[in-house]
C-alpha cells in the first residue's frame, strides 16, 4: 500500500486530498502542524502539501519558511510533492492559460508564488504544481463562494466581485483532489517538474445566475460587491489589502487549459457547474 502524507489535513485541499487518497486505497498521515515534517515523511511515497498562511498572513515570510520544510522533507524520504497551484502567477494578462504562458506576476502574492515554484523546481524533488483557479468546496463554510458570492442566496441575490460577462477560472475541491490521486499514480511518468494546469469549471457571473436559478427554481439577481468597504477596512484589516490586491481577477477574462492534463490523464471527466453548485442551493 502507498503512503501519502497531507499537509494541512484540517484545511480545504488537505481534507478532500485525504478523502481521495483514502477512496483510492492509499495509506494516510496526517501531518501536525508544529511537529518535525522530515520525521513526519519517513516511509511516503507523496506529499501533498495543502499548507497556505490563513488570510494571506505575512506570505513573504511564511511561503517560503513552509517551501524550505517541504523540500527538507521530501528529499530526506524521497517522496513526490504535488501542490495546489494558484493562478496569480500570469498576472492581468487575459486568455487562456497553461504551462507555457508566461509568469509576469503583477502583485506581491503572485511574485512570491512564482519564486515558490522556482524553489522547488531548483531542489529536484519531483513536484507536480496541479494549477487552479478559485476553489469551490461544497464541505466549506469560509470561502469565497459562501462568505461573499452567495451570502444573500436565500434573498435570491448572487454577488459580483467583478465583471458579470467575464469568464473565470474555478476548481470544484473534490475534482482535483481525484486529479491529484490519480497524477501520484502516475508519478513515475513524469519528469522531476511538472506544471498542470487544472481546467476545473469556468464561467461568467452571469452564467451561473442561471445555474443557481435552475438549480433553486428561483428567480436570482445579480448585485456588486461593495468594494468600497474593502477600501476602508484596508488600513487595519489584513485580508481586505490582500483581497484588494487581487481584485483585478474579477474583471480578467481567463481559462486554465485542459489539454496537458487530457494528455496525462486521458478519460478524467469533470462535474458539470450546475452539480458543483449543488451544495449552495
Amino acid at each position: 500500500m502507498s503512503t501519502v502524507l497531507i499537509l494541512g489535513p484540517s484545511g480545504r485541499i488537505g481534507s478532500h486530498a485525504a478523502k481521495a487518497f483514502t477512496a483510492a486505497g492509499w495509506e494516510v498521515r496526517k501531518y501536525t502542524r508544529g511537529t518535525n515534517m522530515t520525521e513526519a515523511a519517513q516511509g511516503v511515497e507523496v506529499i501533498v502539501n495543502g499548507l497556505n498562511p490563513p488570510n494571506y498572513e505575512n506570505w513573504e515570510v511564511n511561503i517560503p519558511k513552509i517551501t524550505n520544510q517541504v523540500i527538507a522533507a521530501a528529499k530526506a524520504s524521497g517522496a513526490t510533492v504535488i501542490i495546489p497551484g494558484n493562478v496569480y502567477n500570469f498576472g492581468n494578462h487575459p486568455g487562456v492559460w497553461d504551462e507555457t504562458t508566461p509568469q509576469r506576476a503583477t502583485t506581491k502574492k503572485g511574485k512570491i508564488r512564482i519564486a515558490m515554484e522556482q524553489s522547488y523546481r531548483d531542489s529536484g524533488v519531483q513536484t507536480i504544481i496541479l494549477r487552479a483557479g478559485n476553489f469551490i468546496d461544497p464541505d466549506g463554510t469560509d470561502d469565497i463562494f459562501r462568505m461573499v458570492l452567495t451570502k444573500s442566496l436565500s434573498k435570491g441575490k448572487l454577488t459580483s466581485m467583478g465583471r458579470n460577462d467575464v469568464p473565470q477560472a474555478y476548481c470544484y475541491l473534490p475534482d482535483w483532489a481525484r486529479a491529484a490521486v490519480a497524477l501520484a499514480e502516475k508519478r513515475r511518468e513524469f519528469a522531476k517538474f511538472e506544471d498542470i494546469p487544472f481546467p476545473g469549471q469556468t464561467f461568467t457571473m452571469e452564467s451561473l445566475r442561471k445555474s443557481l436559478e435552475r438549480r433553486t427554481g428561483r428567480p436570482v439577481r445579480l448585485t456588486k460587491f461593495p468594494w468600497w468597504v474593502m477600501s476602508l477596512a484596508s488600513p487595519f484589516w489584513n485580508l481586505a489589502r490582500e483581497l484588494k490586491e487581487m481584485r483585478y481577477l474579477n474583471d480578467l477574462g481567463h481559462k486554465l487549459s485542459g489539454q496537458k492534463l487530457d494528455r496525462l490523464l486521458p478519460g478524467f471527466t469533470l462535474t458539470p457547474l450546475d452539480d458543483a453548485i449543488a451544495h449552495l442551493a
